[in-house]
C-alpha cells in the first residue's frame, strides 16, 4: 500500500492506494466519528463490491446503512440527490454518521455534496472504483450535481476524511471506462509533469493491460500532482484552475449532447485537443507537440474530435463555465508540454478555428 497526504492543516487526510484495500476496513475505522456509516453506491458497483465493504465494517461492530442510486451521469441531479437525503432522514442519521461513497465520479460527487449539506456537514469518505475517480474526482473536495445548462454548476468544496483507492477493483472496469480515466492521467503530465508525460508515452500499453505496478504508479503520481495543487489552492482561486485543462470545452460537449452520451474522460480528451489547437494557433505549441498529444489519446482509445454542435452552441455552453470571470471566458491552454496557463484573451477567430478543427 502507498499512502499520500493532502496537506490541508487540521483537515488533512490520507490517500491509500493498493490492491484489495476493500478487504481492510480497519483502514476506515480511525476516520469514523461514531461506529455508524451509510454507504452510497449505485446499481452497477453495488452488486460487485457493496457486500464486501459492508460485511467487513459489520465485523468491526460498525452499523451500516446503504443507499443504491441509479447508475449514470444522466442521474447526477436533484432528484437522485434527494434519494440520499430521504435515506439519511428515514434512518435518523445524525451529524456524526459517516457517509461513504463507493463508486465512480458520479457517486463520489453526489455523496460528497449530500454529506456537505446534510445537517450542514457530516463526515465523508471516498472509496473510488473507477480509474477516473481514483486519480481525480475523489481527491480535492469538489462535489456537485449537474444542471441542464452546465456540468457541476451546483455544489460545494467539501473534503473527505479518507480516500481509499483499491486498484484491484479496476479489473472489472469496462475498457471504455478505463480509457476515460486515462484522459485525466494524461492531463497531469500535460499541465505540470513532463517527466510523467514521457513515462506515459513509454508505459501506456502496460496501463491498458492493467498491470498492477504500472497502475499503482500512475495513480500515485496523478494523486501526488493533484494533492500538491489542492494544498496550495483548495477553493480554486488560482493554480487549481489549471487542473481543468480541456474541461471547459469538454463540459460543453457533455451538456450539448446530453449527460452520459459522452463519458467525462472522453469529453476531456476532445476538449484538451481543442485547447491544444488553440495553443498552436497562438504560437505556444508546436505541430510536433500537438501530434504527440493526439497520438497519446488515440493510443489510449480516446476520441480526438468532437460532435458538430456548431461554434455558436459551443461558445454559448462554455459561457456558463465556472472559470468565466467578469464576463470573460478564461481557458486553460498550453505554453508547451507540461506548462499550462490560464488565458482570457484568445482572439475569437482563433477560438472558433480551434473548435472547428476538432469537430468530426
Amino acid at each position: 500500500m502507498r499512502t499520500l497526504n493532502v496537506a490541508l492543516g487540521a483537515r488533512a487526510y490520507p490517500i491509500h492506494i493498493g490492491g484489495s484495500l476493500l478487504d481492510r476496513p480497519e483502514l476506515i475505522l480511525p476516520h469514523l466519528k461514531t461506529r455508524r456509516v451509510v454507504i452510497v453506491t449505485n446499481d452497477v458497483v453495488g452488486p460487485l463490491y457493496l457486500e464486501r465493504l459492508q460485511s467487513g465494517l459489520k465485523a468491526l461492530d460498525v452499523g451500516v446503512g446503504t443507499v443504491v442510486l441509479p447508475d449514470g451521469e444522466c442521474h447526477k441531479d436533484w432528484q437522485t440527490l434527494n434519494l440520499i437525503f430521504d435515506a439519511l432522514l428515514g434512518d435518523r442519521c445524525e451529524r456524526s454518521t459517516t457517509l461513504i461513497a463507493l463508486g465512480g465520479g458520479v457517486v463520489g460527487d453526489m455523496g460528497g455534496f449530500a454529506a456537505a449539506c446534510y445537517q450542514r456537514g457530516m463526515p465523508f469518505i471516498q472509496v473510488p472504483t473507477t480509474l477516473l475517480a481514483q486519480v481525480d474526482s475523489s481527491v480535492g473536495g469538489k462535489t456537485a450535481i449537474n444542471h441542464p445548462l452546465g456540468k457541476n454548476m451546483i455544489g460545494a468544496f467539501y473534503q473527505p476524511r479518507l480516500v481509499l483507492a483499491d486498484t484491484s477493483v479496476l479489473n472489472t472496469l469496462p475498457p471504455r471506462e478505463l480509457a476515460a480515466g486515462l484522459a485525466e492521467v494524461i492531463k497531469y503530465g500535460l499541465i505540470r509533469d513532463p517527466e510523467f508525460l514521457e513515462w506515459l508515452e513509454i508505459n501506456l500499453d502496460r496501463l491498458l493491460e492493467r498491470e498492477p505496478e504500472a497502475l499503482a504508479f500512475a495513480i500515485e503520481r496523478s494523486c501526488s500532482n493533484k494533492a500538491e495543487v489542492v494544498a496550495a489552492d483548495e477553493t480554486e482561486q488560482g493554480e487549481r484552475a489549471l487542473l481543468n485543462l480541456g474541461h471547459t470545452f469538454g463540459h460543453a460537449i457533455e451538456a450539448g449532447l446530453g449527460y452520459g452520451v459522452c463519458l467525462h474522460g472522453e469529453a476531456v480528451a476532445i476538449g484538451t485537443m481543442m485547447a491544444a489547437e488553440l495553443s498552436l494557433r497562438l504560437g505556444w505549441l508546436s505541430a510536433t507537440e500537438l501530434a504527440r498529444i493526439e497520438s497519446l489519446f488515440r493510443r489510449a482509445g480516446l476520441p480526438v474530435t468532437g460532435p458538430k454542435l456548431g461554434v455558436e452552441r459551443y461558445l454559448d455552453l462554455m459561457s456558463h463555465d465556472k472559470k468565466v470571470e467578469a464576463g470573460r471566458l478564461r481557458l486553460v491552454l498550453l505554453r508547451g508540454l507540461g506548462k499550462a496557463v490560464i488565458h482570457a484573451d484568445s482572439p475569437a477567430a482563433d477560438l472558433a478555428a480551434a473548435i472547428e478543427a476538432r469537430c468530426a
